[in-house]
């Protein structure tokens, strides 16, 4: 074993490959003074857990320690484990270390919780498919929940082989950077390895995660820059052009040129969850002509002096761009609100003032008609 008697890693130890470094050591050290050990969840499967220990093997451990009632609080994919020591059978992690960043987003459920895909990361790989038309809306949530996590987003376009003009790319690369500001946007190609190696560079030593929804060529992807067949990799459909989905869990796998990637399997939904900043950083256009408004709470409804509608009328900023903040706020709003006591009573105000406005303005209209 690669371990010094206290319990911390030496330098000799597997886990810096996998983005242990002295921060984490510092955070560690009082579980190692109890003769506790390190390690990062590669994968996380019904109640059980693969952990990569700092000797380089990977140990099958069990999370009831780490199963509470909040969803957002269970172990995950990329968190650093505290396990126990060997000899136990079975053997437990005890805890994970307070995490960094974490991508999550609302459960598929109709009960107000979150789901946390993945932790400690510092890219968020949002893969999307030349085939087919492009939904920027989709885009911009997952942006959205990317800045959130406190990840740097990069947008990455797959098939790009499949478009055959690459004037047409380049529009569509440009179309999407437009929904993205402050995100690279990559267009590449697996199969010809266009564009792979500035994405190799972007991902190189640190922790990414690859995130999109079924068959936007997540797997693909995946193999290249592990350079293996480390995913299942499935033929894409004939009829539309489309991948079918292989990924069924999240998986931590080391990158050749150094860092880790967490596959995720395909989203069918991507729910916002608590995520006003992320929103405000994809719509920074609207945020920035917002300060020019008349009136510092404009909603960017109907108010007189609003900068941000002027900007639509002129055709400076796209009323569907408008449309897309105003639809993620409410959403995100909707699910604060659930969740917060606070927020829910201040949504129940906003709603009573606005009906008492509502109900003046329609017996003033109704009095101007029956003169």
């Amino acid at each position: 074993m690669n371990l010094s008697t206290t319990g911390n890693t030496s330098p000799s130890s597997a886990l810096p490959a996998y983005g242990w470094d002295g921060s984490w050591e510092s955070a560690f050290a009082p579980y190692a003074a109890e003769g506790l050990r390190p390690g990062r969840v590669l994968r996380v499967d019904r109640g059980q857990c693969d952990v990569i220990t700092a000797d380089g093997t990977v140990v099958r451990a069990d999370t009831a320690f780490v199963t509470p009632h909040d969803p957002l609080r269970v172990i995950c994919t990329g968190d650093w484990a505290v396990l126990e020591p060997p000899g136990g059978d079975p053997r437990y992690v005890r805890t994970y270390l307070p995490r960094r960043t974490a991508f999550v987003r609302s459960a598929s459920s109709k009960r107000s919780e979150g789901q946390i895909l993945a932790a400690n990361v510092d890219t968020a790989i949002v893969a999307v498919s030349l085939t087919g038309e492009l939904d920027l809306g989709r885009i911009e949530r997952f942006l959205a929940l990317a800045w959130e996590s406190g990840a740097a987003p990069v947008v990455v376009l797959t098939k790009a082989d499949l478009v055959s003009d690459p004037t047409g790319l380049s529009y569509l690369v440009e179309d999407v950077a437009a929904v993205a500001p402050g995100a690279e946007v990559l267009a590449v190609s697996s199969h010809t390895g266009d564009g792979m190696d500035v994405l190799r560079a972007v991902v190189a030593g640190g922790t990414s995660v690859l995130l999109g929804v079924s068959g936007a060529g997540k797997s693909t992807l995946a193999n290249a820059l592990v350079g293996a067949d480390a995913m299942e990799v499935q033929e894409i459909r004939d009829i539309d052009g489309k991948g079918r989905h292989t990924t069924t869990t999240r998986n931590l796998l080391p990158l050749p040129g150094g860092g880790v990637l967490i596959d995720t399997p395909g989203l069918r939904g991507v729910g916002m969850w608590d995520a006003t900043v992320g929103v405000n950083q994809v719509f920074a256009e609207i945020e920035e002509l917002a300060a020019d408004c008349r009136f510092h709470d404009c909603a960017h409804g109907r108010e007189p002096g609003c900068a941000v509608l002027a900007a639509v009328e002129s055709g400076a900023l796209p009323e569907r761009r408008l449309e897309s903040f105003r639809k993620l706020l409410r959403e995100n709003q909707r699910i604060v609100a659930k969740t917060d006591a606070r927020v829910r009573a201040e949504l129940r105000r906003e709603y009573r003032v606005r009906g008492a406005i509502g109900k003046a303005a329609m017996e003033a209209k109704r009095g101007r008609q029956g003169r």
